[in-house]
């Protein structure tokens, strides 16, 4: 078999150029049109074929190889956050509270060079490649787009792969398990309504900011007690949303969150208590209050027999040391709408900076080390020409 891992590590600084260009101009979820522009360039300069795309963003490619084998998919996602960037880069952010805040820039970038790779040992491959670049997977709703628009309609694929950055891992580690991986995410909104008024009179009842300043602070009892194999469930709020003036009291505020449990029991015993705190709160402050369960990923669920190929594949590509089984992880991501349909594998590539200052996934000042880069699309390269053998 060709070594795609040395054709990877040659071609190590075009990957990172890439991922630098993508780190600078970052785009939101579902508005990654210039983003788009740019792989779809790539990809054709190394010959994939472009597939029907159901999505105004995004981009799949197809790669046949020279041998009959059978078909892997492998994916990327491309969107960045709605956060503004602290850290002095010379590629940092150029567009204004936007930035590749959790690492979809390197991933992009990977999957570019994993195409290239086998676009290049094509003729002495087995099987299909198909690589999909996916929009909005910070939106919880870029895979369903993609696959319930016909993504795969008369595609007959046999595994899936993907892998993720991880900043609070060294560069050079590679970590996944079996099964369950990653939790179900739920956005959760909580909009209160009350009669409002003057600043003069806040204490006097139906006080819409209490009610959901309340909530904010009590709602990981909704998960108290919650783990799945030593790893906590988690509820927690992203945006406080009210008022128009420092003396006036709103008639309506938000609450928005992310409820992450890791199976469907945890779920359905998380939202009753949900339920319950936001009725208690509602009576207790005298307003309306009404939740709202919005955009959902299922739990990331590995295939073992695809996952124990991924570890091979990994062994041999790093050292036997450098890949460990890892424990479940409370953030989350759509890949599960992938493998919810196709037994595949998803993974973690170290990716933290050799002084320990990347920072955590979705700061401000979050930082990758760009060697992981060349380390993902190794792996996940042989691994898809081991799955399709």
């Amino acid at each position: 078999m060709p070594d795609l891992a040395a054709f990877i590590r040659t071609h190590e600084d075009r990957w990172i150029d890439l991922r630098r260009h993508f780190h600078a101009h970052p785009e939101l979820s579902n508005l990654e049109v210039a983003t788009t522009a740019v792989l779809s360039e790539q990809m054709a300069a190394i010959g994939a074929k472009p597939l029907a795309c159901p999505t105004p963003t995004g981009a799949a490619f197809v790669i046949d190889g020279g041998r009959p084998g059978k078909t892997v998919l492998l994916r990327a996602d491309i969107d960045a956050l709605p956060v503004e960037e602290t850290r002095d880069l010379p590629f940092r952010s150029a567009v204004p509270g936007v930035m590749h805040a959790c690492g979809h820039d390197a991933h992009t970038a990977g999957l570019i060079g994993t195409a290239a790779a086998l676009a290049d040992a094509a003729d002495d491959l087995p099987g299909r490649y198909v690589l999909v670049f996916q929009p909005a997977e910070e939106a919880l709703d870029g895979a369903k787009k993609m696959l319930e628009g016909g993504l795969l309609d008369g595609l007959e694929v046999d595994a899936a792969l993907a892998w993720h950055a991880a900043s609070i891992a060294p560069t050079g580690l590679v970590g996944l398990r079996n099964h369950t991986l990653m939790s179900r995410s739920q956005h959760v909104e909580i909009h209160a309504h009350g009669r409002g008024g003057h600043g003069a009179l806040a204490t006097s009842g139906g006080n819409v900011l209490l009610a959901v300043a309340e909530l904010s602070q009590r709602l990981a009892a909704s998960v108290e007690g919650l783990t799945y194999e030593g790893t906590d469930c988690v509820c927690s709020a992203g945006i406080l949303r009210a008022g128009t003036a420092a003396n006036v009291i709103p008639n309506s505020a938000t609450l928005a969150g992310t409820l992450r449990t890791f199976t469907p029991d945890q779920f359905t015993l998380a939202r009753e208590r949900l339920e319950t705190l936001v009725a208690e709160v509602a009576e207790a402050q005298g307003v309306e209050i009404e939740l709202v369960l919005g955009e959902h990923a299922d739990a990331v669920v590995n295939d073992p027999g695809v996952a124990d190929v991924v570890r091979k594949v990994a062994r041999r590509v790093l050292a036997n040391e450098s890949v460990l089984d890892v424990p479940p992880v409370a953030p989350s991501d759509d890949m599960s709408e992938f493998l919810k349909r196709i037994p595949g594998c998803y993974f973690f590539v170290g990716a933290g900076l050799a002084d320990g200052s990347s920072g955590g996934h979705h700061e401000a000042s979050f930082a990758i080390d760009d060697a992981c880069i060349a380390i993902g699309a190794s792996v996940i390269a042989e691994a898809a020409v081991a799955l399709a053998t």
